[in-house]
């Protein structure tokens, strides 16, 4: 038995090429496949796209997703994997075209941090740690983050 498949244009073709693809399982919830999965501000081509523009737009879905696991007493921290730079509660994230991702926050030890790194070195791991202080609500920073895309926040020349 042979599966159908969809027939599509050339232009269709073309287009799928170049859109975001996103494919996870994970233990507790169904597998996430395709542009379903990935926010509208994110469904565009990656040509004309930087490497960091767009390094910085997965890290936010990713962070995203990772914070809608997390309970009511724990934020999103980043340890950068292969450098001695510790974890980082993140409290701001950028990019400058055409490779550099920074990242901006506080260290466990609520000393301020910032971490520069060029997209091809980008290695970061993401982490729950408890709020520094429980009375205070657990910020997301990945919604707003992606909600600053949405309004049209990423940083090109026409959103100046």
């Amino acid at each position: 038995m042979t599966e159908t498949q969809d027939i599509a244009t050339t232009a269709e073709a073309e287009e799928a090429a170049i859109l975001p693809r996103l494919y996870e399982v994970h233990t507790e919830d169904a597998a996430c496949e395709g542009l379903d999965c990935v926010p509208d501000v994110l469904n565009h081509p990656v040509t004309g796209k930087s490497a960091a523009q767009w390094a910085y737009e997965r890290l936010i879905l990713y962070i995203q997703n990772f914070e809608k696991q997390l309970d009511g007493e724990h934020e999103v921290a980043m340890g950068f994997t292969g450098s001695e730079a510790g974890v980082l509660r993140i409290e701001g994230m950028g990019y400058f075209d055409p490779d550099i991702l920074t990242f901006y926050g506080t260290d466990l030890d609520g000393s301020k941090t910032q971490m520069v790194q060029h997209v091809s070195q980008l290695n970061v791991m993401l982490r729950a740690v408890s709020k520094p202080r429980k009375e205070d609500h657990a910020r997301r920073i990945g919604f707003r983050l992606a909600e600053h895309l949405e309004e049209g926040g990423d940083a090109s020349p026409q959103a100046e």
